[in-house]
């Protein structure tokens, strides 16, 4: 079944042009924050999209109105949880986080608003983060006696360095998109109102790369934060060979020579 068709309790997605779909975590209610239900939704989208693209060359996570992303995980349902149903959906969120870090297709995440703990977890799961002014991200969950346990002593040092994630995780403070970006966690912060179309313009522009190109590329360049030079430039070279006999590489070398736009099929 096609994502466009699934009926997910917790999100809604949508195709606001040929090959890109956005994804909205839709709990506004409650800063949409993550329950189970939507866990469980993110890891079944990421999972379909691991074995089908349906499609898809691009793909935007958002979150529902102008007040927050994600404002973590949601509090009020797991007051009182048992262990083992602390754990038990704790390793949904894992699935989920797992799924969406191995999409081949290139998710931008457009933080809309307040953006916390396990929500800023999920927009550092993605290849970029575009943000808007009012945007404001923390990792809290010192604070509550956890941790990040959704890869975010993994991917933020990544992005800013271990010693700025350090800071934010063990302070738990809240820091601007300015902060961000000034960090190079976040890629581009805009208005509020420009910030699906511009979320949507650079989707547009990876769409029109050859998908196959675009997903080795994403491969190569995740490998290259997790071993060491000389193993990731072979995996390059090996991503590299793998699109030498694909029929988008024919059509691309022949549109230029021909001064026309490449048609990728993504064959």
């Amino acid at each position: 079944m096609s994502i466009f068709e699934a009926d997910f309790e917790t999100l809604v997605v949508s195709q606001p042009a040929e090959h890109i779909a956005v994804v909205t975590l839709n709990r506004p209610h409650v800063r949409n924050a993550l329950n189970t239900a939507m866990m469980t939704d993110l890891r079944d989208i990421f999972q379909s999209l691991y074995v089908s693209q349906q499609g898809i060359r691009a793909l935007v996570l958002t979150g529902e109105g102008d007040k927050a992303f994600c404002a973590g995980g949601d509090l009020k349902q797991r007051n009182n949880m048992s262990l083992s149903q602390w754990q038990q959906q704790h390793a949904v969120l894992e699935q989920a986080v797992q799924a969406l870090m191995s999409c081949p297709l290139p998710v931008v995440a457009a933080v809309n608003g307040d953006c916390m703990g396990g929500g800023l977890e999920l927009a550092l799961c993605c290849d970029f983060i575009y943000a808007a002014e009012s945007a404001r991200f923390a990792m809290p969950e010192g604070k509550l006696g956890i941790m990040p346990g959704a890869a975010g002593t993994q991917n933020l040092p990544r992005a800013v360095g271990s010693r700025r994630a350090s800071e934010l995780i063990m302070t738990g403070r809240i820091f601007s998109a300015d902060r961000a970006f000034e960090w190079q966690m976040v890629n581009e912060v805009v208005g509020a109102q420009d910030l699906m179309p511009s979320v949507i313009e650079v989707c547009t522009e990876i769409a029109a790369l050859g998908p196959l190109s675009v997903a080795q590329i994403k491969s190569s360049i995740r490998m290259a934060t997790q071993v060491d030079h000389t193993t990731g430039y072979a995996f390059e070279i090996a991503a590299y060979n793998r699109l030498i006999p694909t029929k988008d590489r024919e059509e691309g070398i022949a549109a230029f020579n021909e001064k026309r736009a490449a048609v990728f099929k993504g064959e």
